[in-house]
């Protein structure tokens, strides 16, 4: 019965939403946390990445046993490729964007960062058995990058880039991309809490002890920003827990063109934070043509329904 539910695009689409929300906040939080914290160096910047991702480990590991009324274990066999999925997903995609996000607009990271979308596609045609490109999967995702483009007209579009902002960015979304394919692979069969779980346990570990290495120092955190802190976690907790689950039930394709929804909460965000104006013509084509983007990917003729 959960299963089939997990199926439906309904479902699907609120749940796929929900993620998409709490990543869409990821981008001002991670800007905050930098500036309250007085965070600067780049060793500073990876502490701060393990400290959260740490933490939302640990956030799992109590909301399992909550909910279980035993510990949270990860069987032995799975361990390699959690393993894995950790170097790949929490301490390669987050060490390029600890470091990116400080060193570029709002307007470009968000751009950049949304292309994660289109690479899973791209990468699950290569690597998904039955996930192959097709004509309404490019026009989705094309409808997608023109929604994200449209949402940030009347930005910084210059022509200047950097490896280390707008190509660190690049590469944390493809290291992205990738994870969401190991990510599908490993959760057949298995608890995407644990998976997920254990995931942000080691990857957020090894990048708090790679910042600590490397000169970084902990940060003092008071009342505000340890509740910035701890809404962190849940965005990272959260989120990843629900998009593996949507992804071991579902074609990454139907899944990820979702992500093109996370830059246009991340202007409702603003518009609600930062006082900027939402009904703005290009937030509306915007709003359409990612909408149009994901209807076009996951509609199914009737005909082929019922068969």
């Amino acid at each position: 019965m959960m299963q089939q539910r997990l199926k439906n695009i309904w479902v699907v689409a609120v749940l796929a939403n929900i993620c998409c929300a709490l990543w869409g906040s990821a981008f001002p939080c991670v800007k905050t946390g930098y500036e309250w914290l007085d965070i600067h160096s780049v060793s500073e910047q990876i502490v701060f990445a393990g400290i959260r991702f740490t933490l939302a480990g640990v956030q799992l590991l109590v909301l399992y046993g909550l909910l279980h009324q035993r510990i949270c274990r990860l069987n032995k066999e799975l361990f390699p490729k959690v393993f894995r999925l950790g170097m790949v997903q929490t301490f390669v995609q987050y060490l390029f964007f600890y470091i990116g996000v400080s060193q570029v607009t709002g307007v470009k990271g968000s751009i950049i960062n949304s292309a994660n979308s289109f690479f899973i596609i791209l990468l699950a045609h290569f690597l998904v058995k039955g996930e192959r490109l097709n004509r309404k999967k490019i026009i989705g995702c094309l409808c997608g990058v023109a929604g994200v483009i449209a949402v940030n007209l009347g930005g910084d579009f210059s022509g200047s880039m950097s490896l280390t902002g707008e190509g660190f960015i690049l590469c944390a979304s493809l290291a992205y991309a990738l994870a969401s394919i190991l990510a599908k692979g490993i959760s057949q069969g298995q608890d995407p809490l644990v998976i997920t779980c254990y995931n942000f346990l080691m990857g957020g570990s090894l990048l708090l002890l790679a910042g600590l290495l490397m000169g970084g120092r902990i940060p003092s955190f008071d009342g505000k920003s340890l509740l910035l802190l701890f809404y962190m976690g849940i965005i990272s907790a959260g989120a990843f827990s629900i998009w593996t689950l949507l992804l071991k039930y579902n074609q990454v394709g139907s899944v990820a063109i979702f992500g093109f929804m996370i830059p246009v909460y991340g202007c409702l965000f603003s518009s609600l934070f930062l006082q900027e104006t939402l009904l703005k013509p290009g937030n509306l084509a915007a709003l359409f043509l990612v909408c149009a983007g994901i209807i076009i990917v996951n509609y199914t003729p009737k005909k082929h329904k019922d068969s």
